[in-house]
């Protein structure tokens, strides 16, 4: 994230928070798995049936009997007729669905669930109990790490429980939602009033339960699944989950998830008194939030697929809560949100996946653009994500430019094998960023041919092997000078790259960037890399090192783990796949020292690949090593066919400082002359002669 707003509350401001949001039960008592009734929890926990009522508004329309009750000082009554208000609340008639007939039916999941086996991440253990019964909801899985007792604690669960009793009737799923839930808020005592890193109360955490629990109460509670203990259990905990979100949300892409919650929490339970003041600090915040981490080309600062996709499910279910507490919101935000949807749409593969960047995965988002085409009315949405067979082309296509974010997707068309790339030339990023300006990503012909690392894992035995190397220029397809990486560049862009630094025409792309702070690099050395795109044919890459001192410069080539990958001669490395290939040829004299590196760890890592989270395998890398006295242009061009790759032909015609001009010739095709300019856009152009039959 670009800043962190986490605040540290003084002394002072906990002194004057309410007694109530204090007053807490230190831990479990006998008897709690059998409490069902309002009379089984007022007898065990009397403090928390008070604690509801100390933050209702209970002279709110049709609180009546619930007052009288409570000022009665009959907090079993109160607590029953405050239930019997939320079973014909407006709020539960407009979110709850029908209920489903009973049956057997099952659900592999959720029956993992049932039996405390909980999968994060593709990772799967069981959770140990304790003496009390209840759950370990520290437990940290099989990898000793942090983020499965975290995902763990946010509750995704119980949306899987939720769906599959909607999906089957089968009530052992619903029953074991009101087991799960009680477990849980019994165990979260006492609420830490600061903010927090632990597995239970950390923002995201709090965020997830929120938003997993607002259905579960309104669709379960007429059912005779969701006991009536439960039910008051969940209104006793919401008002702390909503003082963590206001009080001590996070920033960024976490601000939005979080006040999101704060803002589902206010309008789901209008009730609570500060509920009126939660949704308006949750209005103002998101709007301001989405100013700020969101350029003017659509892109979430973050300049991460994965959390651009993250931060706009956020702001997309923000209308959710528009509609559901009637309210406006500015025009500008509905404008953004379709700006952020444009980008997903336009940056998707033709197989249907989002780009693999930074801390990414590689997302399957075509249904996701299908879907937001249909809501948005945009036919040209339609037309990527149905691979051109539906919808309108988009205008200005297919290559775009994102010139806040630095990000040039270069396609020759919308069928499932067209050309796709993938070029930064952007700043580093707001968060979980990877330093590997000027990386290149290619596919065609419905296959991954250069791919980025991945992001393998944050904490655990997976991150402590492959966690360095995915943030480092190691994983990408870049320049090492003298085997150095880059270091950390600019988190934010404070204007767009430069007109000057790209191109779109109809018959190709261009675009060019430079890089000069390498870690630990004695003396100075420059990269600058220009990429000429010709339409529907081939890719050119310039590779422009400047330098004050001979270097050794390695350029990094990393193939997807499903190529086969060969060495020919002078210096061409080549895939050899039944279908969808991709020939590296260097232009030029340059004696090349070239290795294939495939799943090493020692002496250091290279060669990893990782699609998703947890997920990883080796792949090859082609590594073409040179030395150079002196400043040196080296030139490839980047060459996809479907199968055997035709005998291609590249020289270098001339170069200077500024440019490199490169003659490309295809037997029995023609022949391209292409100027590649190292800075300058308006110098760059080809022509092309045909000497096909």
């Amino acid at each position: 994230m670009n800043r962190t707003y986490t605040k540290l509350i003084p002394l002072l401001v906990l002194l004057i928070i309410p007694a109530g949001v204090i007053a807490q039960s230190p831990a479990s008592k006998p008897g709690w798995e059998e409490m069902t009734s309002v009379e089984d929890l007022y007898a065990l926990y009397p403090e928390k049936v008070n604690f509801i009522f100390q933050h209702l508004d209970l002279d709110r329309e049709g609180l009546e009997k619930v007052r009288q009750a409570y000022e009665n000082g009959n907090s079993i009554q109160a607590g029953k007729r405050l239930l019997d208000y939320y079973q014909t609340s407006e709020i539960k008639n407009r979110v709850s669905v029908n209920v489903p007939g009973v049956s057997n039916a099952t659900v592999p999941a959720a029956d993992s669930i049932v039996r405390d086996i909980i999968t994060i991440q593709r990772v799967s253990d069981q959770i140990p109990r304790l003496e009390n019964g209840h759950l370990d909801w520290h437990h940290t899985g099989p990898e000793n790490d942090l983020e499965y007792a975290w995902l763990h604690n946010r509750h995704s669960t119980v949306s899987t429980m939720l769906r599959a009793w909607y999906d089957t009737g089968n009530p052992k799923y619903a029953r074991h939602i009101d087991h799960y839930i009680k477990d849980w808020i019994i165990s979260s005592w006492p609420y830490p009033l600061v903010a927090s890193r632990t597995a239970m109360w950390r923002g995201l955490e709090v965020r997830g339960r929120a938003r997993s629990w607002m259905p579960v109460f309104y669709n379960l509670m007429d059912t005779g699944y969701l006991s009536p203990a439960t039910q008051l259990l969940i209104l006793s905990s919401l008002p702390e989950h909503a003082h963590y979100l206001r009080n001590f949300h996070g920033g960024g892409n976490w601000l939005t998830m979080e006040i999101l919650a704060l803002a589902t929490v206010a309008t789901a339970w209008p009730e609570y008194k500060k509920a009126p003041e939660w949704l308006e600090y949750s209005i103002g915040t998101m709007a301001e939030s989405m100013k700020e981490q969101v350029y003017p080309d659509g892109v979430q600062t973050e300049l991460t697929s994965h959390y651009h996709r993250v931060a706009l499910s956020s702001f997309d279910q923000f209308l959710e809560i528009k509609n559901l507490a009637d309210i406006s919101l500015p025009d500008f935000y509905t404008d953004t949100i379709e700006d952020m949807w444009n980008y997903l749409a336009v940056t998707m593969r033709p197989d249907g996946s989002g780009v693999l960047n930074n801390d990414s995965d590689r997302t399957y988002n075509r249904e996701l653009i299908k879907r937001a085409a249909a809501s948005h009315n945009r036919e040209d949405w339609l037309h990527i994500a149905s691979n051109g067979e539906s919808g309108t082309e988009p205008v200005g296509g297919p290559s775009f430019v994102f010139p806040w974010a630095g990000q040039v997707i270069s396609r020759s068309g919308y069928g499932p094998d067209a050309h796709w790339s993938f070029f930064d030339i952007g700043p580093w990023g707001s968060g979980h960023q990877h330093n590997d300006k000027l990386h290149l990503s290619v596919s065609a012909f419905g296959r991954d041919l250069l791919v980025d690392g991945g992001r393998f894992a944050y904490r655990g035995e997976l991150a402590n092997r492959f966690g360095r190397y995915a943030r480092s220029s190691f994983s990408h397809n870049l320049v090492l000078i003298d085997g150095k990486g880059q270091s950390p560049g600019p988190r934010i862009g404070r204007e767009p790259v430069p007109e000057t630094s790209y191109k779109i025409t109809g018959e190709y792309d261009f675009a060019s960037s430079s890089f000069s702070d390498f870690i630990d690099l004695e003396g100075e050395g420059h990269h600058t890399r220009s990429l000429f795109y010709v339409r529907g044919e081939f890719w050119v890459v310039v590779d422009h090192i400047k330098t004050d001192r001979p270097r050794e410069v390695e350029t990094l080539w990393h193939w997807h783990p499903g190529s086969s990958v060969t060495e020919g001669t002078n210096g061409l490395v080549a895939t050899a796949n039944p279908r969808g290939n991709l020939s590296i040829i260097p232009a030029g004299q340059t004696d090349w020292n070239i290795e294939f590196i495939k799943g090493r760890e020692e002496p250091d890592v290279q060669g990893w690949y990782s699609s998703e989270y947890n997920v990883y395998e080796p792949n090859t890398v082609s590594i073409h090593r040179s030395r150079i006295d002196s400043d040196q242009a080296f030139v490839w061009i980047l060459y996809p066919s479907e199968g055997a790759a035709p005998d291609v032909k590249a020289d270098i015609v001339s170069r200077d400082s500024d440019a490199v001009e490169v003659r490309v010739t295809l037997p029995d095709e023609g022949q391209w002359n292409i100027k590649v300019p190292f800075f300058n856009t308006a110098e760059a152009g080809m022509d092309y002669t045909s000497t096909g039959l």
